[in-house]
């Protein structure tokens, strides 16, 4: 019986990007442990958004980004401001703003 080519949904390389909506924040980071403590940060604190994979249009050194909707507070971020992260980006017309350069 000859062996199926099919791979199993587990193991297909995920070629799907996270959908990023006008106006929401992307949040950057240099290393992986730099993003999960964010994460950690963020679920204590409150605040609102979920990790995911690095969008397209946006050069990083980790694979993880914070992705902060658009409908979010625009200080909702000051209670991270000490914690290590490489860029902030907003999300417009298709294309990523570098808001902390």
């Amino acid at each position: 019986m000859p062996r199926s080519t099919r791979r199993s949904p587990r193991c297909a390389p995920s070629t799907r990007r996270p959908d990023v909506e006008a106006g929401a924040l992307v949040v950057t980071f240099a290393r992986t442990v730099d993003a999960f403590a964010f994460e950690d940060a963020a679920r204590t604190g409150g605040v609102p958004g979920r990790l995911i994979p690095l969008p397209t249009g946006i050069a990083a050194s980790c694979g993880l980004a914070w992705l902060l909707p658009a409908a979010a507070p625009p200080d909702a971020l000051a209670p991270l401001a000490a914690l290590r992260r490489e860029g902030v980006y907003r999300h417009a017309d298709r294309r990523f703003a570098r808001l902390d350069a």
